[in-house]
């Protein structure tokens, strides 16, 4: 009878091999659990966040929104993207991606913000991906209210794995500009007033660091008060070309939710102090869909015979917020 020796230790050795292979192939089966509740699936989930998801999905932000974060984004509603020209996912897919790519950048923040956090001041100034935000936290009547650059919070805090959603009622503009300066001397519209700022001396004090809000008329409106062309700007006295520039100028950054939030409770009229140390009234405009609610502001110095409607509101540049108005502020008549 032939004799075997048998290696004991080798025989060991082998079954930890075989269990250790077999435990490897087990561990190959079993997936990590997938992450269905990122701010990128949050905003897809929800029906009235489409068009967000959108803009998100075509910018290069998609991939980042899917990273651990945290991340908070400040989601306009279908509708107030529908406000701002954008009414359907297929506008979004048309539009140039870099202008889609600023949109979803300048509506997200790193780090979880919960607004409802913040001290009750006006224009609070936080930093997006995409430039500056500024949110104001007010009490209104019974209620508290949220704005980001005098956009209305809807829903705060929709959470998600990796951050949080907060809803808006209108899309926030990327500003394009750092000063208010540069941002009137590019508007087609407004090349009347512009000179009109650059007669009276003013063009230091809208591109310097101190906020401002100008209330600027279009070419229409300068042409009805007589400042027809350049040529006619320059020959205005300083003093006077001065006196009518600041007179459409805050020193201060003021949104239209701004006065709609101030206004006491029961009044439609407020008063707005100017650079000139003259005022005019800030008149709110009734919803006529919510009592009680407001949709924007009318304008009327003491010398208007008419009501000043404001053609584009809250464009914000990096040293305050432009507004384009339909007629010319007046002193007297």
């Amino acid at each position: 009878m032939r004799k075997f020796n048998i290696n004991i230790k080798a025989l060991a050795a082998c079954g930890i091999l075989l269990l250790t292979a077999a435990s490897c192939s087990k561990d190959k089966d079993v997936q990590p659990a997938k992450d269905s509740n990122r701010v990128v699936q949050v905003l897809a989930d929800n029906f009235n966040l489409s068009i967000m998801s959108t803009v998100v999905g075509r910018s290069n932000l998609r991939s980042e929104l899917n990273e651990a974060g945290p991340f908070t984004v400040f989601a306009p509603s279908d509708e107030a993207f529908a406000k701002s020209g954008y009414g359907t996912p297929v506008s979004v897919l048309s539009a140039p991606v870099t202008l889609i790519g600023s949109i979803a950048a300048y509506h997200t923040v790193e780090g979880n913000y919960d607004l409802n956090k913040m001290p009750f001041l006006f224009n609070q100034e936080i930093t997006s991906r995409g430039g500056k935000l500024f949110v104001t936290k007010w009490v209104k009547g019974k209620d508290t209210v949220l704005t980001i650059n005098g956009s209305r919070l809807l829903a705060s805090s929709i959470k998600a794995s990796n951050g949080q959603v907060q809803v808006i009622d209108r899309m926030l503009q990327p500003y394009l500009y750092g000063t208010i300066g540069d941002a009137i001397a590019a508007e087609s519209s407004l090349t009347l007033f512009w000179q009109a700022i650059q007669r009276a001396g003013l063009v230091e004090l809208l591109n310097g660091k101190t906020p401002v809000t100008v209330y600027a008329p279009s070419n229409t409106a300068m042409i009805s008060k007589g400042y027809t062309t350049v040529e006619a700007i320059n020959a205005v006295p300083v003093a006077e070309i001065a006196a009518f520039a600041k007179y459409h100028i805050v020193a201060d950054r003021r949104f239209v939710n701004d006065y709609i939030l101030t206004t006491a409770a029961g009044k439609t009229t407020a008063t707005q102090g100017m650079l000139d140390n003259n005022s005019v009234a800030v008149k709110l405009i009734p919803d006529l869909q919510k009592p009680g609610a407001f949709t924007g502001i009318r304008l009327r110095g003491p010398g208007n015979n008419t009501d000043v409607n404001l053609l584009k509101q809250d464009v914000i540049a990096g040293n305050g917020v432009l507004h384009i108005v339909d007629n010319t502020l007046r002193i007297t008549q």
